[in-house]
């Protein structure tokens, strides 16, 4: 992969979400996958959270049957999901905060206050041949532990930033992007790849893609949204356009 290159990884739980909301077999998110895959899609993020809330383990055993792109497996740091981990060996997991009452993830997972246990946790992942990302706020102490316990990837929390721009709170949107850029290339500096997502929307992707240290955007509910008016492979485009004219 050029050195200037920008992954769009599709994340594809909230058609999960539409699909259990009636207890039905569709919207089938493996069919939003493969149509990601084939819109430009370099991955697939699945959450598969402790409640299956959305993503259920069968979607989890068909991903990876029909997957031709790489998985970006999320989960909470419980043995359940690890050993669920071990067994699949995705591409890639995302070790990421989980608490049952949240709508959504809230924040970045608390990584300095957990560096021993967590340390054990993904030792194993590692060791069976997927790369590991913490996701986290930008946070110069979280990036510092998340390289200390052997990580290889950190994933930035985006939502401040997008909340604020949402909001109209400029001062803080745009204190918020300073710190994602210092501390892009702050991780990138220890030798960590630095990936991004949450809440990225097209109004909001450009700023973040136009850092030279981010390899990876993970993007779902905007455009699965996005999907209902103008379809899901448009709407990956545009997303995708964006970030190639960013990256440029």
């Amino acid at each position: 992969m050029p050195d200037n290159s920008l992954r769009l990884g599709v994340n594809i739980d909230h058609v999960a979400t539409v699909r259990n909301a009636r207890g039905s077999a569709y919207p089938d998110p493996l069919r939003a996958a493969r149509i990601a895959q084939e819109a430009g899609a370099d991955g697939i993020t699945a959450h598969l959270r402790e409640d299956r809330r959305h993503i259920s383990d069968a979607d989890i055993d068909g991903l990876m049957e029909v997957l031709s792109v790489p998985l970006n497996f999320e989960m909470a740091a419980t043995p359940e999901m690890q050993a669920i981990a071990l067994r699949h060996k995705p591409h890639a997991v995302c070790v990421v905060p989980e608490k049952r009452e949240e709508r959504t993830t809230e924040g970045g997972l608390e990584v300095a206050r957990e560096e021993n246990r967590l340390a054990h946790f993904i030792a194993p992942l590692r060791e069976a041949g997927c790369r590991v990302s913490i996701f986290i706020a930008a946070d110069q102490r979280q990036i510092e532990a998340a390289h200390r316990i052997g990580a290889q990837v950190i994933e930035l929390h985006t939502g401040a930033y997008c909340d604020a721009h949402a909001e109209g709170r400029f001062a803080d949107r745009d204190a918020e992007l300073e710190s994602l850029r210092e501390m892009s290339a702050f991780a990138h500096a220890l030798g960590l790849e630095v990936h991004a997502g949450h809440g990225l929307t097209y109004d909001t992707v450009q700023s973040i893609a136009a850092f030279p240290e981010v390899r990876e955007l993970n993007i779902g509910h905007f455009l699965i949204g996005e999907a209902i008016f103008r379809g899901l492979t448009p709407a990956i485009a545009e997303m995708r356009r964006l970030m190639d004219e960013a990256r440029a």
